[in-house]
Parts: structure tokens; C-alpha cells; sequence
């Protein structure tokens, strides 16, 4: 593979995008991933809980995360070990520093692991405290929200700004617009009457985006970060710049490589572009022209 590196915002002022730019993961046009406020009020569960194990799959979307409870933000308390089914533990060996914790003060964007292909968070570090969204399929406990929703952050405390929102969100009722909106107006303009707290600022902001609920469509966002009209989506810098050079694979396009080596002094991320020029990987997430993705976990 050639090497480059790409600096995203560059890169999107640079090309012309192809009609369909190649996602992480199949999306419907419309798609749109929840905001919390709809996480949390359509989760049959929200568990703080701390990673002690899981049972493995053949492939990893077929392994079982255990979770022990410690205490519960919506729903009844489980008695016992609880088994997510589709995730489990980051390789033992994680020379790829899939690991990483969650940024406590991100409280917008989901985990990194959600943009590198899987399009949702499906690896934890044994010991972790997360908070987990979750409903009940065929009697197993899953992943609630959807592609790139927060369904499972690592929260570091019981109070920690995420705590505190999911909190709040799990009490706000969905089917009574009037009091949504008045109980979301009130919180946000207490948080922001604490003046010179940058955490409350933050939490504010957050409710500030669920008064704009719905969030806009994915693919919409997509393409707009990509022609270099908005910004990328939070933490979804690797999905955009390998969609964004995964529009070039079109043949005849033999200037791309030397569109990529243009702005490889301008390092943001590190994308392999193949030597055929027929798939990209940038950060982890490959992109090919027959729309196939290379999952690194399998």
C-alpha cells in the first residue's frame, strides 16, 4: 500500500466528491442517529456497570460482553451478571490502542470505535465503568440507539458530566412536547447560570441540541463535511477522510495519488491508499469500490 497522510478539512476543500461516497457501514439515506435525549427515553435499560469479562465468539460480533451492575439511571435492577450480546474485549495484544476511554467532557459524539467500521462501539478494556443503553431482543440484552449513538461511554465516576445528563434525560417525557421542551429550557438555563463553570457549559450545550431534536440525516452530514460545508460530525474524522478518498477510486483517476501526496505535510490522519488504487484505509476503516469493509477485529 501507498501511505498518506491526510488533513481532513484540506482534503474536503480539495476534491470533487463522487454521487455515492462509500460508508463505514450501510445506511439508509435517511437515517439519523438519535440524539441522547431519544437514547435514553427509548433504552428499556440504562446500566452503569463495570466490564469483568466476556464469553468469545468465533468472529468478535458473535462475543458476549459481561457487565456487573452497579446501579441503574432507567429500569429494573438486574440480580446478576449482565450479557450484551455482539461486543466484547479488546484484543489482549492491542498494539491498535483500541482501548482508549472515553473523553468525559465528549458528550456529543459517540466512542472512537464507533467511526473505524463497526459503526457502534463493540470493544471494551476488561475493568472499564461504562454506562450502557440497552433493550431486550429474543431475551438478549443489545446495544440501543443505533449506528454511531452513544450507547456505552466510560463514565469515571457516578457523577460525571454524562452521568449527570442521562440522569436527567431518563425523567424527561418524550410524548409530551410542551413539558419536554419546558423541563429541557429550564435545566439548560440553570446549567448556564453558573458562570464560569466550564462542565456546566458543556452539559448546557448538550440540552441545547436536544431542543433541536431530530438530528440531521448521517449521510447528509457526511457529504456536506466532505464538500467543506460544515465540520465532521464529532470523533468521525476517520469515516469521513476514508469516504472522502474512497470517492476518488474511480477509474481513470490518475492524478489522486498526487492530490493525497499534496497534503501529506499537513498530517491529521494516516490513510493507506492500495496500489491499485481500488481500496483506502484510514485509521482502521477500509473502503473499497465494491462498497466491502474490512472489519480489523475479524
Amino acid at each position: 500500500m501507498r501511505c498518506y497522510r491526510i488533513a481532513v478539512a484540506t482534503f474536503f476543500a480539495t476534491i470533487v466528491v463522487a454521487p455515492a461516497a462509500v460508508q463505514a457501514c450501510t445506511l439508509a439515506d435517511d437515517y439519523r442517529v438519535p440524539t441522547n435525549l431519544k437514547l435514553a427515553g427509548q433504552s428499556e435499560l440504562i446500566l452503569r456497570g463495570r466490564v469483568i469479562g466476556e464469553v468469545e465468539g468465533d468472529r468478535a460480533r458473535d462475543s458476549t460482553l459481561l457487565v456487573e451492575p452497579i446501579e441503574t439511571l432507567k429500569g429494573s435492577m438486574p440480580s446478576g451478571t449482565v450479557e450484551i450480546a455482539g461486543v466484547g474485549l479488546i484484543p489482549t495484544t492491542d498494539e491498535r490502542g483500541l482501548g482508549l476511554l472515553s473523553n468525559p467532557y465528549q458528550l456529543e459524539g459517540a466512542h472512537p470505535l464507533s467511526y473505524i467500521g463497526g459503526c457502534i462501539r463493540y470493544m471494551f478494556p476488561e475493568g472499564t465503568t461504562a454506562l450502557f443503553f440497552l433493550d431486550r431482543h429474543d431475551g438478549k440484552w443489545l446495544p440501543a440507539g443505533g449506528a454511531f449513538s452513544r450507547w456505552a461511554e466510560d463514565v469515571l465516576e457516578e457523577n460525571a458530566p454524562w452521568m449527570k445528563l442521562a440522569r436527567f434525560y431518563a425523567t424527561i417525557p418524550l410524548e409530551d412536547a410542551e413539558r419536554r421542551k419546558a423541563m429541557l429550557e429550564a435545566e439548560r438555563d440553570r446549567l448556564l447560570a453558573q458562570s464560569g463553570d466550564l462542565v456546566a457549559t458543556l452539559m448546557a450545550q448538550d440540552i441545547e441540541r436536544q431542543l433541536s431534536d431530530p438530528n440531521e440525516a448521517w449521510n447528509e452530514i457526511m457529504h456536506k463535511a466532505i464538500d467543506g460545508e460544515s465540520e465532521v460530525p464529532a470523533g468521525a474524522a476517520p469515516e469521513a477522510a476514508a469516504a472522502a478518498v474512497a470517492s476518488l477510486l474511480t477509474d481513470g483517476e490518475s492524478e489522486n495519488g498526487d492530490k493525497a501526496d499534496e497534503m501529506e505535510d499537513a498530517a491529521l490522519l494516516l490513510c493507506d491508499l492500495a496500489a491499485d488504487k481500488q481500496s483506502v484505509n484510514c485509521d482502521g476503516v477500509t473502503f473499497s469500490k465494491t462498497d466491502e469493509i474490512s472489519d480489523p477485529t475479524d
